[in-house]
């Protein structure tokens, strides 16, 4: 289940996934999980040659997926991680999910666990409209890369990136590289600390390892 709300024209490639493929190895072995409707996995098996494995929630996404012609089961990442083997794929990949799961740093050691590397992308809750709205108006955030009200969002767990970085810590995870993104999946032409980032950058991709 990947939660990233942008929309793209048919053929046109998100510019986070593009992202994301850039840290692929080419010829990798890779699990995808929150797969959606493939459109990820799609690219990473026709750009970057891989072997490519999908894991999606929802049968309706599965369904898209095995109609692409792509190999994708139906799971969940918060109960399903646990049958791999340690080492099973040379990448494991999270896109726009964490913050869906139940329990993400369990999700987080387990991907660490079978992927040799990881790559993660999530939403930034510390964005600065985000902080805007909270501060002005008094009221959980709605903007166009978070549109959903706080009683029907799908989000469980929101953060920011410096969260997140601390959760690699404690989990011992090196992160080898982190790239920040505008809601359009652009990158963010800034050498910057990451205080400058958290408020800044709508989304971040990361790579990591154990």
């Amino acid at each position: 289940m990947n939660l990233a709300p942008r929309q793209t024209r048919a053929g046109e490639v998100r510019g986070d996934h593009k992202v994301v493929a850039s840290l692929v190895p080419l010829g990798g072995r890779v699990l995808d999980i929150g797969s959606e409707d493939g459109a990820l996995l799609d690219h990473l098996v026709r750009e970057r040659k891989v072997d490519g494995r999908g894991v999606e929630l929802s049968q309706a996404g599965v369904n898209r997926c095995v109609a692409r012609g792509l190999s994708v089961i139906q799971g969940d990442a918060d109960k399903d991680l646990a049958d791999y083997p340690d080492d099973a794929f040379d990448v494991v990949i999270l896109s726009q999910t964490l913050q869906a799961t139940r329990e993400p740093k369990k999700v987080m050691s387990e991907l660490l666990r079978i992927g040799k590397q990881v790559i993660v992308s999530i939403p930034n809750f510390a964005h600065w409209r985000n902080r805007m709205q909270l501060l002005f108006r008094g009221r959980m955030p709605v903007t166009k890369y978070l549109p959903y009200e706080w009683y029907d969002t799908p989000n469980i767990h929101f953060c920011s990136l410096r969260d997140f970085v601390e959760l690699c810590h404690e989990l011992d995870a090196d992160v080898e590289k982190a790239i920040a993104l505008s809601a359009h999946g652009n990158k963010i032409p800034v050498n910057a600390p990451w205080w400058v980032w958290n408020i800044v950058a709508e989304q971040a991709v990361f790579l990591l390892k154990r």
